[in-house]
């Protein structure tokens, strides 16, 4: 193959992944600021209004608000918990609900999008809704 041809092929490449990364970098960017808007309108009032419908149930659970996520989290068993946060690490930003648990000696955690490939912007309370009812029935089981 042509030394030329090679060059001309990594030189391409190089220029595609700073174009790539600038790109996702501006997602990146843009999806924070989504973000932190529908954190604080939707996912800390819905987290707030699903503790208190838990505790009138007899479940008593409390909502954190850690740096830039929010934690609905057991009183009685803490490190039980479901956490909405933005995920920028794959290709394109998401929102997930992390839920970790204790089943006997082990931790149990998975990461659920809130709905898959939607933007933050596009999201809705009954998104969230549906991800933290479904992610609720591990706790209430115990």
């Amino acid at each position: 193959m042509e030394t030329a041809e090679v060059r001309k092929r990594v030189k391409d490449t190089i220029d595609s992944a700073r174009r790539q990364a600038a790109d996702r970098r501006a997602q990146n960017s843009q999806a924070e600021i989504d973000y932190e808007r529908f954190l604080t309108s939707i996912v800390v009032p819905l987290c707030h209004q699903v503790a208190g419908a838990l505790r009138a149930e007899g479940y008593p659970f409390l909502v954190n608000t850690p740096a830039g996520a929010v934690r609905l989290a057991s009183e009685r068993w803490p490190q039980d918990f479901i956490e909405i946060r933005l995920d920028t690490s794959g290709a394109r930003p998401q929102v997930v609900a992390r839920v970790e648990r204790v089943k006997g000696r082990d931790l149990i955690a998975e990461d659920r999008p809130i709905k898959a490939s939607a933007l933050v912007e596009h999201l809705s309370d009954q998104d969230v809704l549906d991800v933290v009812s479904d992610a609720l029935a591990v706790f209430l089981e115990k």
